[in-house]
């Protein structure tokens, strides 16, 4: 089962990282807004509809990479403080009790939506410039497919965690200092621990 698990992660990761450079291309397009408006006096009519699908692009394209590197936020004051396996029996729970409705709600509705966005080959409303949407709507079923299958690889991550103990492991991906540092203790713990039972087994 690890090999499946590994490619879902991978998906996402793939996933997520092609969509993260919407914000490179966000970027610039917001200081080029700025440029022509405040130097040129010269705004252009479709600086605000690129921002709006660029970030809704980056969010809901990068949620299924975000879960796959157990990165959303929680509340865990109390969870943190838990045993293992009553973690994994909490988050098998609320899977099936909010992120698995949520998910297919994208995926049903979202295809719904796209689906009529594309008859009518709609455009944004609000926008002088007249930018289309329809292809911006496709992602919202996509958003909710990818979730759903890192969704599913979540559910299995827990049963096996329940089973054993012990938490399966991730694809290693680039991680926040904090989070490095605290990986950094817990193998210092564990090899001070393993030297100790050696020395109290000599």
């Amino acid at each position: 089962m690890k090999p499946v698990l590994y490619f879902i992660d991978s998906l996402s990761m793939w996933v997520g990282k092609a969509f993260a450079w919407c914000i490179v291309v966000l970027t610039f397009a917001t200081c080029y807004e700025v440029f022509v408006r405040y130097v040129l006096n010269a705004p252009t009519t479709w600086a605000f509809d690129m921002n709006v699908q660029m970030y809704g692009a980056l969010f809901m394209m990068a949620g299924a990479y975000t879960l796959s590197r157990n990165g959303h936020v929680r509340g865990d004051v109390i969870y943190r403080l838990l045993p293992i396996k009553v973690q994994a029996s909490i988050d098998l729970v609320l899977y099936f009790i909010f992120f698995f409705p949520g998910a297919f709600a994208l995926l049903y509705y979202g295809y719904s939506f796209a689906a009529d966005s594309w008859f009518y080959k709609e455009v944004s409303w609000s926008s002088p410039a007249r930018i289309q949407i329809y292809s911006f709507k496709t992602l919202i079923p996509i958003a909710g497919a990818l979730l759903a299958l890192q969704g599913f690889a979540e559910v299995v991550r827990c049963i096996e965690c329940i089973r054993t103990g012990v938490w399966p492991t991730r694809l290693h991906d680039v991680e926040e200092t904090e989070t490095m540092m605290m990986h950094q203790d817990e193998d210092v713990a564990a090899v001070k621990q393993s030297l100790g039972v050696k020395e109290n087994g000599a």
